[in-house]
């Protein structure tokens, strides 16, 4: 049942990267949009760079009063919480990522067809959901194998 489980993550991983290229084959527009849309993506990775390290002293921290709290106990609930902050973290970037890329694309496609647009709109959108529900699926099944 666990490599079910462990099947289910990948398989839902391996369709975020599918979308993900997917989105990124669609057609950027003009110029002029291109190049906002590299300032908006610069400026996103910007604030995940600032976010993460922030990020990055709440987890260690908090994983040093699990580990000083849990002293008797099992040891397994900070290396827990440790791979759940990772997984949350990538998760983030990778949508963050996909998320700056498919703006553009949408915008682009709007501008002949709202149809279009959706499908672009949606599938970038669902990289974010498949990418944290894999993600998630894959990192507790991994620990608890």
């Amino acid at each position: 049942m666990i490599f079910m489980c462990i099947g289910a993550g990948v398989l839902g991983l391996l369709y975020t990267f599918w979308k993900s290229s997917w989105v990124s084959r669609q057609d950027v527009g003009s110029e002029k949009m291109k190049k906002i849309s590299e300032h908006i993506a610069e400026g996103a990775m910007a604030f995940l760079r600032a976010e993460y390290r922030i990020l990055i002293i709440f987890v260690a921290s908090v994983a040093i009063l699990l580990f000083a709290a849990n002293s008797g106990s099992d040891r397994f609930i900070v290396l827990s919480f440790v791979i759940g902050a990772f997984c949350s973290a990538l998760a983030g970037f990778i949508g963050m990522k996909v998320a700056t890329k498919a703006n553009v694309r949408t915008t682009n496609a709007a501008r002949t067809s709202l149809g279009r647009a959706l499908e672009i709109a949606f599938a970038g959108g669902s990289v974010m959901g498949l990418g944290v529900v894999g993600l998630g699926v894959l990192g507790l099944s991994v620990l608890f194998y």
